[in-house]
């Protein structure tokens, strides 16, 4: 199967796509800046900026290379467009906000505290966006679904057992592993079954007050 072979979408869908990753990756910022722990595929990210230099962005986008390629390799099949930029935008997008110049840590405990809640919030809604949007899913979510069929093992325990991988190796490279790595991972599912409900709607409205049956089977 091609990497450009995939299912027609319109336009819109794409948008909706974009502004996800876009969000996600804001919130991804937000969470580095908080400077209370990251995300386990961050903490690595991090880990291998400190050893190796090149930016955060940029580890995003070689891991995601990485494990697009993988997930490639167990399904024997090109990854489609939607996950390939996934991984190519969110590294971008992240780079893009940390040179914010006004976007630093906070001073307070308090207020690192609300920036990790804000990050996580505004994860969540990039994340229930870029879903909604239904344009396909990123590298990380490709390998667990190729390693589940692999496997056959429960889709939570395969999740859970890439998270403890990765977030091992990028706590043994120095990223940071500190109590909000464990908020992100005890509460990001939760805040994602409360956000895709509202994104779904938004992109489904907006879809049905733009798209008419024959445009929608005409756009890519």
């Amino acid at each position: 199967m091609s990497i450009w072979s995939v299912k027609k979408r319109h336009p819109l869908q794409w948008i909706f796509f974009m502004i996800g990753l876009s969000v996600m990756s804001f919130g991804i910022v937000l969470l580095i800046k908080a400077d209370l722990g990251s995300a386990p595929w961050d903490v690595l990210h991090i880990g291998l900026n400190e050893h190796f230099g090149l930016t955060i962005g940029t580890w995003s986008i070689i891991m995601g290379f990485f494990v697009l390629g993988s997930a490639s390799l167990l399904t024997k099949s090109l990854p489609q467009i939607g996950a390939f930029l996934n991984m190519l935008l969110v590294g971008i997008f992240i780079d893009m906000y940390l040179l914010i110049p006004f976007l630093q840590t906070p001073d307070s405990l308090v207020s690192q505290i609300i920036m990790l809640i804000m990050g996580i919030g505004v994860i969540g809604y990039g994340m229930g966006l870029y879903i909604a949007a239904d344009c396909g899913i990123g590298p990380r979510d490709s390998l667990m679904i190729a390693l589940v069929k692999m496997t056959r093992m429960k889709i939570q325990w395969i999740r859970f057992l890439m998270e403890i991988v990765v977030l091992t190796f990028g706590w043994l490279l120095g990223g940071p592993v500190f109590i909000g790595t464990i908020i992100f991972c005890l509460t990001i599912g939760h805040v994602v079954g409360l956000t895709l409900p509202h994104c779904q709607r938004l992109v489904d409205r907006v879809m049905n007050l733009h798209v008419s049956p024959n445009e929608s089977s005409s756009h890519f």
